[in-house]
């Protein structure tokens, strides 16, 4: 179903769309995210806007974090997510992002933080990240289908979390079950408890998108006004 998010003067619009109605969805701004965090996000900016789920293997590109930096991977995961909602004809903008979870070793190594799906894992990929600090890295992409026009940028937050123990690690995941997202937490609700500090500049970007950098791109190609 696709769903228009609407800003006061537009009526909101669900289900499938022809006519005069189809023409006004071939004009607007896409939400290439099936994240309803990305969309409540979105939504403060104060701009109409549909969403669609792009078809995109994330694990499949998971070989390509080793050989790039952070910031360089999640934007191939912006990229790809763009790629796969375009469509030939369209003069859509095509907003895209993705966020990677990084722990840096104190030899150097990374190793990426993904969404840990079990609970099992989700308490795990906790204990490894208890008492060090980690980034979330995210990739955002904004592409017009008529031109190819890209606008890219990357944001950084750095987290440091406390010294906990498992049981309070599993206490956490058995009441919010935070198995959708890339660290195992969310800011949003009690997992702000198992942090020490957090660096940064913006932080709805911890939360999946990251809105001045992605007001910035929006200002850019002309569609968010001052």
């Amino acid at each position: 179903m696709t769903e228009i998010y609407p800003t006061e003067g537009f009526p909101y619009i669900s289900g499938s769309l022809s006519g005069t109605e189809g023409s006004l969805l071939n004009q607007l701004l896409v939400l290439g995210s099936s994240s309803s965090y990305r969309a409540k996000l979105l939504e403060q900016l104060g701009v109409s806007f549909t969403q669609e789920s792009p078809e995109v293997d994330e694990r499949a590109f998971d070989a390509q974090f080793e050989h790039s930096l952070p910031g360089e991977f999640a934007l191939i995961l912006a990229r790809a997510k763009a790629q796969a909602i375009w469509r030939e004809g369209g003069s859509r903008w095509l907003l895209c992002a993705d966020q990677v979870g990084v722990l840096e070793a104190p030899d150097g190594a990374r190793r990426q933080l993904t969404k840990p799906g079990t609970s099992g894992r989700c308490v795990e990929q906790l204990m490894e990240l208890s008492g060090r600090t980690h980034s979330l890295v995210n990739g955002i992409v904004l592409m017009s289908e008529a031109t190819g026009e890209r606008l890219e940028t990357v944001d950084r937050q750095q987290l440091t979390m406390r010294p906990f123990d498992r049981a309070e690690a599993t206490a956490y995941v058995e009441r919010f079950a935070p198995l959708d997202c890339a660290g195992g937490y969310r800011i949003e609700d009690e997992g702000i408890r198992l942090f020490e500090q957090i660096r940064s500049d913006d932080h709805t970007g911890i939360i999946g998108l990251p809105l001045l950098a992605t007001a910035r791109l929006l200002r850019e190609a002309g569609i968010l006004t001052p």
